[in-house]
């Protein structure tokens, strides 16, 4: 027969290498155990009544788990927290933030905790073995604690990695949405900003250089654009405003750097331009100072196309 301690390390295996008083109970430990383990050395406290076994490595996703199991057992992982076990941005890692009906314990200087009644089962998800909030959950929780752009990243890698759709987030907010509810005014503008019927972004810099040109006063360009002569496949443009035959490309150091990709971007940029299209150029810069000499461009262009 098994000892509580090789039961107890059995499941820290199994859950990051931490633990609760609950589990330490549950699996053979009494109060005189646990605190022999304490004193000893053996358990590391990270929160009233969660653990780490000594000897474990920490981690922020260990911590996490910890700090949820410390808020009860109907706590999650939420907003910037949830956002990184989701690999969305707008997450981070430090410090723990979860939602719960109700913190009765000490607070902690390295969790952030949320308390609210307004988690229902479908806003509810398990991710690498810790309980968080749903995709949708936590792009609301997100445009809580975060600004528009942020948000709009977010929504849009989980939407390229369809971890989630606009209407699904949307249906999510239609739902949660009341005077008053931080985050609902963020993430409708968001989302009524949001244009998937222009195509989906392939990366966060794409969804960047759509948000520059639209709060410059342009409307939103067409994503992933594939140009044709005749029935032959050209290029696939980052974004396009193809009644103007503008291709707009995103110039990436690092996918455009060297001599062999000089010559193959030359020759592509040269097809488009036999085809009447003209090739826009944008940067990081462009990303980052507003975007108005893009923009400029891009407006002299449409005219000399008009």
């Amino acid at each position: 027969m098994s000892t509580p301690d090789v039961r107890l390390a059995e499941f820290a295996a199994r859950n990051h290498g931490t633990f609760s008083t609950t589990h330490a109970r549950l699996l053979g430990f009494t109060d005189d155990l646990i605190e022999h383990r304490l004193a000893a050395g053996r358990w590391t406290a990270l929160y009233l009544n969660s653990y780490r076994l000594a000897g474990v490595p920490p981690t922020w996703q260990g911590d996490l788990l910890a700090a949820c199991w410390a808020g009860g057992f109907r706590a999650v992982a939420s907003h910037r927290s949830s956002a990184a076990l989701w690999g969305l941005p707008g997450g981070r890692t430090m410090p723990a933030e979860i939602t719960t009906p109700r913190w009765l314990r000490a607070r902690h200087p390295s969790v952030d905790v949320h308390e609210t009644m307004a988690v229902e089962g479908v806003d509810l998800a398990s991710v690498d073995g810790i309980p968080a909030t749903s995709v949708e959950r936590t792009l609301l929780d997100l445009a809580a604690v975060s600004g528009d752009r942020t948000v709009e990243l977010a929504l849009d890698a989980a939407e390229r990695r369809r971890l989630t759709t606009a209407a699904a987030v949307r249906a999510t907010l239609m739902r949660l949405a009341k005077p008053g509810r931080r985050g609902v005014r963020r993430l409708r503008r968001v989302l009524d900003l949001y244009a998937p019927e222009k195509g989906m972004s392939e990366s966060e810099a794409e969804r960047l250089l759509v948000r520059v040109l639209r709060e410059n006063g342009l409307p939103a360009p067409v994503l992933q654009h594939s140009i044709h002569n005749g029935s032959t496949f050209v290029a696939r443009v980052d974004a396009a405003y193809v009644d103007l035959k503008i291709a707009i490309e995103y110039d990436s150091y690092e996918h455009h750097t060297g001599r062999l990709a000089l010559v193959r971007d030359s020759a592509r940029r040269n097809r488009l331009v036999s085809l009447g299209w003209a090739p826009i150029t944008a940067t990081a810069a462009d990303l980052r100072n507003g975007g108005f000499v893009l923009t400029a461009a891009i407006r002299a262009t449409a005219r000399l196309a008009s």
